[in-house]
């Protein structure tokens, strides 16, 4: 069962004076950074590159050998039905190696992979505009106002929210993205990118995340992108279409869908609110997000993208993926000693394909008018 665990407990705790303390408000950044450890704060620049060094050896291995196969002469001598049955597996192993390294290129999205911007700035430049395609500076642009207005109904960045109850009112296109959404999971991240839907363009530049940009922010942004064609161009030269599409695209396409399916899942849950300019605080909306457990190896994995998300959200340029855990933990703890252990949520996802197949498909951007706190 993969309903929401909250835990509902009394606003009543035990003050320094022997009285019971009451918390009815929502904890500010001061308030939760004292909960966690102070380790939590800790960025360690070798154990970043350690864990970017083991995210590589992945990838590198995963497609060397994905293209070993794809270029034997028993690969060759199969009809193409069994040739896709036989890289299918190996395309899947190396689009997750690609997720996790999408994770560590996340981190220097954030500035937590090294106190050196120069260090971040090249991490984000090998592990995104390279590896997985996505141009570093332009991402870390719009995934920032992301985390400034999480759970905003018009300000939020990644994220549409449509109110279900003004479906007929949506423009014509917006509507045909809803009839055929079950067959977009693995494209969506290439539409993000390129289309720039909803917060603009990532490889041309337009839209509302440029529209203060000046030209000197632009050209470094142009630099990531530039990063991401040359990587394309060179190992489309190098491998051939067919081969580039099966050794590149398609663990792309894998690792695109892990994106979407995490991402999707940390910001909608049955009872998630989304909130106006008149109700919104950057708090009360961190604590909208979800925590999600995969299972032990796969979060730690994915760097515990998944199961450490509240936090991350709390504390998104302060915390690295490597202490996510120990800080959940510390976070869980000083909420239920606040009582208030059932502002946070958390969802065991163990059937985590299943869950964004039925979840995307249920509600896809939908949210009900009653979920929308105006006042």
């Amino acid at each position: 069962n993969n309903s929401n665990k909250k835990n509902n407990l009394s606003n009543n705790n035990d003050g320094k004076d022997g009285k019971k303390k009451i918390y009815n408000k929502v904890p500010k950044i001061g308030e939760i950074r004292r909960m966690l450890p102070k380790n939590s704060f800790n960025i360690d620049t070798k154990l970043s590159l350690f864990y970017f060094g083991l995210d590589f050896l992945a990838v590198a291995t995963s497609m060397t050998f994905l293209h070993s196969v794809v270029t034997s002469k028993f690969y060759l001598a199969l009809p193409i039905f069994a040739q896709a049955l036989t890289v299918a597996p190996l395309q899947l192993l190396t689009g997750f190696a690609m997720w996790c390294m999408w994770c560590i290129g996340h981190d220097a999205g954030h500035s937590t992979v090294s106190p050196s911007k120069r260090i971040n700035r090249i991490v984000g430049e090998f592990a995104h505009s390279m590896i997985c395609l996505t141009p570093f500076v332009p991402w870390a642009k719009s995934h920032r106002q992301h985390h400034l207005h999480h759970n905003h109904i018009t300000k939020d960045y990644s994220h549409q929210w449509f109110i279900r109850e003004e479906s007929d009112d949506l423009h014509p296109v917006i509507k045909a993205s809803y009839w055929t959404r079950n067959i977009q999971l693995p494209i969506l991240y290439m539409v993000y990118l390129l289309a720039g839907v909803p917060d603009g363009g990532h490889v041309i530049f337009y839209g509302r995340m440029w529209e203060k940009s000046k030209m000197k922010e632009k050209l470094n942004a142009y630099f990531s992108v530039l990063v991401s064609v040359a990587t394309s161009a060179a190992l489309w030269a190098k491998l051939g279409f067919a081969n580039f599409t099966v050794v590149c695209m398609v663990p792309w396409l894998v690792m695109s869908f892990w994106l979407f399916m995490v991402t999707y899942l940390q910001h909608h849950s049955d009872d998630g609110k989304i909130y106006t300019d008149d109700t919104f605080t950057f708090e009360k909306a961190a604590f909208e997000t979800v925590d999600r457990n995969y299972g032990k190896w796969i979060n730690r994995m994915s760097h515990h993208m998944m199961d450490g998300h509240v936090v991350h959200h709390l504390l998104f340029e302060k915390v690295p993926h490597y202490r996510l855990e120990d800080a959940t933990v510390a976070l869980v703890k000083g909420m239920k000693e606040r009582g208030q252990l059932d502002l946070y949520k958390s969802v065991e996802t163990k059937h985590f394909t299943q869950e964004i197949v039925k979840q995307f498909n249920n509600n896809w951007f939908f949210i009900n008018e009653k979920q929308v706190v105006r006042k």
